[in-house]
């Protein structure tokens, strides 16, 4: 069974070698690695040119991540594939460990395992939070950690690649279409990789514009927007504005512009929503009391 690792790049050149290495290192006979650079212009090229003879890299102008990760896939050969952006890394003998499951439950389509969020010295931050699967914790809750996720080709054949009109939720969208087909999930609870957090990734750098793609993702797969990622983008927002949290004006103001937001979008607002912003009002009021 053959394992394909497509990495997109763009100016990670502090990065980029140990994630490399980290791919490299894995020790797998047949691996296929390609990288699809977007011109990178720090030094990643000078860092990918020796590394030719372990892998497969072309630099040319793409339209986003998703695009470079799509170019990835389709130029890609293996029955298993994985996604490995240029900050993050691969565990010791995470691959190993993914062939010999995929070897031993052909039914699965989707495997996912633990991981790590690590600083930019590889160090331990936190546990990335993940569980076993369900998919009504996924529709509130996306606990799948993007670089720990390997699929079958055949789930391309199902849903196709990904959503290249999307700039940070592209994972999430993949793994819920994934799942309103019917695709076979399978949580693996060993830390598989590590997902870089630091000031300047491109998720922490944005967090309203990054909440308001996942309301626009969620409204194509879903009649109606989990209330969940409403509470989610009114907190967001209001974080971006510095109204502290714990604060009456913070309690208050989440549970309007909840209320708001669900109007906006689904045309509608839930009675849970309704109970639990009620509640949340009657609790901030009480504090001045």
């Amino acid at each position: 069974m053959k394992i394909s690792v497509v990495m997109p790049s763009y100016n990670q050149a502090e990065f980029i070698e140990r994630t490399l290495q980290s791919v490299i290192s894995q020790g797998i006979p047949d691996l296929e690695f390609i990288i699809y650079d977007n011109h990178s212009d720090d030094g990643t090229q000078e860092i990918l040119t020796p590394y030719e003879s372990q892998l497969s890299w072309i630099s040319e102008p793409d339209r986003g991540q998703g695009h470079a990760v799509n170019k990835g896939i389709q130029n890609s050969r293996g029955e298993i594939i994985g996604w490995l952006n240029s900050d993050d890394l691969y565990y010791p003998g995470a691959l190993k460990t993914v062939l010999e499951f995929f070897e031993t439950h052909s039914e699965v389509d989707i495997l996912y395992g633990g991981a790590d969020h690590i600083d930019i010295h590889d160090k331990w931050i936190e546990d990335y939070y993940t569980e076993s699967w369900d998919f009504e914790r996924l529709k509130d809750v996306c606990f799948l950690c993007q670089p720990a996720v390997f699929f079958r080709r055949r789930l391309t054949e199902k849903i196709g690649l990904l959503d290249e009109r999307l700039y940070w939720c592209m994972d999430y969208d993949y793994w819920l279409r994934a799942a309103l087909v019917g695709a076979k999930f399978a949580y693996l609870p060993q830390k598989l990789a590590g997902s870089r957090m630091y000031p300047s990734n491109k998720t922490l750098r944005s967090i309203g514009k990054v909440h308001r793609e996942y309301l626009v993702m969620l409204s194509r797969n879903f009649e109606k927007i989990p209330d969940q990622w409403l509470y989610n983008y009114a907190h967001a927002i209001l974080d971006e504005k510095g109204v502290p949290r714990g604060s009456r004006k913070f309690s208050i103001s989440v549970a309007l512009l909840s209320n708001w937001t669900a109007l906006q979008w689904n045309h509608t607002i839930s009675p849970a929503m309704r109970q639990n912003t009620l509640a949340w009002m009657r609790a901030a009021l009480e504090k001045t009391k």
